[in-house]
């Protein structure tokens, strides 16, 4: 009889771990590691998933021996990280240690997921191996969780994205807002000199898969190929879904002067990703498509029940 294999996925009540397990719960046995909201999803295994303790991590993975050890929690928000630093310093730096000793411990494959908040931003397309220059205590801590987790677990697989996929309703995604928006026939500025290279969540977690299953390890950038401004992004989304982009218009991250000082330019290359796959990752377009397909098929609708 075929039996799955498992993966384990923390932060899993968020946005990229509820659909990371809706896009891979066919492939393998999924379990959401939660921690105080508890989510119900069809296919899907949750557990409440205590992180402060390394003992009660290493006891969970020889109990169920994952494959793989999908570490997606996190402290995101830029302006809450830098007003909380201890807080920023917790989540992102203290657990990630706590989660690296124990796939050292147990030689679970650790896949961590970082960022591209790690540099400056003067530069475009930045690759694996550019010195890191965080702005910010976001950036910061993911650069010591990055650090860490590649000494303890050599074989970790380190992934730097930006990713976009539906939300929930207890936490929406930027796609989510500009659709929203503009169904609601309401105007929207967004940035002309903020650029990035998103992924969908559903491209990001096969291509993650796919590495993992390779043999891959150390950093790799996972996302998309092509750099875009967020307010490109913007008008490609609502050309997708049929929306008026005539409602989007520019506007300068130097207008917002009660932002958190952050990179105007997040791109990152992924070259070496594509290099080892042999393969593309996919454009904007490819992956609204996807993305309004998703909605099609009635993910949205279930997200919603959640």
């Amino acid at each position: 009889m075929f039996t799955k294999q498992s993966i384990i996925i923390t932060g899993g009540s968020g946005l990229l771990a509820i659909n990371w397990a809706i896009a891979q719960r066919t492939k393998y046995s999924v379990t959401l590691g939660m921690n105080k909201r508890n989510v119900t999803l069809k296919g899907v295994k949750s557990v409440k998933f205590p992180m402060t303790s390394i003992n009660s991590i290493v006891d969970y993975l020889n109990s169920n021996k994952p494959t793989l050890f999908i570490h997606a929690a996190g402290l995101t928000n830029v302006e809450k990280c830098e007003s909380e630093p201890d807080l920023a310093n917790f989540v992102n730096v203290e657990l990630s240690r706590n989660v690296a000793d124990a796939c050292a411990i147990t030689g679970t494959k650790l896949v961590l997921i970082s960022t591209d908040h790690l540099f400056s931003g003067k530069n475009s397309l930045a690759s694996e191996s550019d010195e890191l220059e965080p702005l910010n205590v976001y950036g910061a801590t993911k650069a010591e969780a990055e650090s860490y987790a590649s000494e303890k677990c050599p074989n970790a697989l380190i992934v730097r994205t930006n990713f976009f996929g539906w939300g929930l309703k207890y936490r929406k995604s930027f796609s989510d807002m500009i659709i929203n928006a503009l169904r609601n026939n309401k105007k929207i500025t967004l940035f002309e000199d903020v650029f990035y290279t998103p992924i969908l969540i559903e491209t990001l977690a096969n291509t993650i898969h796919q590495l993992a299953e390779s043999g891959a390890q150390g950093v790799y950038n996972v996302v998309g190929d092509e750099r875009i401004s967020k307010l490109e992004f913007g008008y490609k989304l609502a050309r997708c879904f049929s929306l008026d982009p005539d409602l989007i218009s520019p506007l300068s991250i130097s207008e917002k002067n009660d932002l958190v000082r952050r990179p105007h330019d997040m791109s990152l290359s992924n070259s070496k990703t594509c290099k080892y796959l042999g393969k593309k990752i996919g454009d904007i377009e490819s992956q609204l498509n996807i993305l309004y397909k998703q909605e099609q098929l009635g993910l949205v609708k279930e997200l919603e029940k959640l």
